[in-house]
């Protein structure tokens, strides 16, 4: 009797260690581990993340990390921790949530347009993925890589066409000026490149007068006649006399990107600098801005037309006129010079 009460007792004490074992090895894996209460949550986890950052940033996030943890050393994710964009939803344990890391990494919407230089386009790029800016300008800046790709360090802005992407989170700087090439070589297909050459020009030449005409006129519907006016001007051998390049050449003599010149006064136009369409006969090194897809489109499909010059309409913002001669073109810049005098518009 008194051995079968000992069995019993036994028998009950390995029900009980067992079933506690069978409790925290469920509560480990499958029991809902997340604590947010949105539908679901973001996590980015950077190449140069471990187990134990990735613990911490989780924290606000999961109900335990320390039986995450638990079960990411168990399924052997600790030692492979993956960078990337990650979605948690409500309600995952830790099984599902360590499939997930492993296996469902998200693409992020890369965008970004009108940068004027390298600089502010690493920095723009550097807030969307996970690369810093100082990688993606040294990337940018590759002699090797540019010269190798037909670009210079003055063009290279060229290489980068504003539009909405789709990059993953851990993408490295290489890889990022990779993906750009291919969509440069997409973009500049045969027929591009053959109405390029129409016009005489290279796609990062095209680019360049695009940068010009973009910073001349903002309206879509009037920049095909203004890269008219600017390739006329070209095929007779004339200056550009381009305003907003005098403007772009100020700022990059004076290393501050981030003044405001609403006029060009006669002094600038002495300005000595090959970004001043004044002085230099045709286009310079490099863009001013980074052009839209639709200003680079305007250059390649220009009005044709006998305009040679143009001043902005004060009676139509935004917009300009044109003239065929000098004689047309004076009369029109003493009614935009009478009406920006009047504004007080003096720098």
């Amino acid at each position: 009797m008194y051995k079968k009460k000992i069995l019993v007792w036994i028998s009950l004490i390995g029900v009980v260690i067992g079933s506690y074992f069978v409790y925290n090895f469920y509560v480990t894996f499958f029991w809902d581990n997340t604590v947010f209460e949105n539908d679901s949550s973001f996590v980015f986890i950077d190449r140069d993340d471990t187990i134990d950052s990735l613990q911490v940033q989780l924290n606000p996030l999961l109900k335990s990390t320390s039986n995450f943890r638990v079960a990411a050393d168990k399924k052997g994710y600790s030692k492979n921790v993956k960078p990337g964009k990650y979605r948690l939803l409500k309600g995952l344990g830790n099984n599902e949530i360590i499939n997930l890391l492993r296996s469902k990494r998200l693409a992020v919407k890369v965008v970004f347009n009108n940068q004027e230089r390298l600089e502010d386009l690493a920095g723009r790029i550097s807030q969307q993925i996970d690369a810093d800016s100082i990688s993606l300008l040294s990337a940018f800046y590759d002699t090797e890589f540019l010269s190798e790709n037909g670009f210079t360090r003055d063009n290279a802005l060229t290489l980068y066409l504003p539009n909405s992407y789709d990059f993953f989170w851990d993408t490295s700087a290489e890889d990022f000026r990779k993906k750009m090439l291919s969509y440069y070589n997409r973009f500049w297909n045969d027929s591009r490149r053959a109405k390029a050459a129409t016009l005489g020009l290279k796609p990062q030449e095209v680019s360049i007068l695009a940068s010009i005409v973009q910073k001349e006129s903002p309206k879509r519907d009037e920049q095909a006649r203004v890269a008219g006016a600017y390739l006329n001007r070209l095929k007779k051998g004339m200056k550009l006399q381009a305003d907003p390049t005098v403007i772009f050449a100020m700022k990059k003599a004076s290393g501050d990107f981030n003044q405001v010149i609403k006029r060009v006064l006669y002094k600038d136009l002495r300005l000595k600098s090959p970004y001043n369409t004044y002085k230099s006969k045709g286009l310079p090194p490099g863009p001013i801005v980074m052009p839209d897809l639709s200003t680079i489109e305007a250059v390649l499909n220009p009005e044709k037309h006998s305009y040679i010059y143009f001043v902005a309409d004060p009676s139509k913002p935004g917009y300009h006129m044109f003239a065929k001669n000098l004689i047309e073109h004076n009369r029109n810049k003493k009614i935009y010079v009478n009406w920006i005098n009047q504004k007080k518009i003096f720098r």
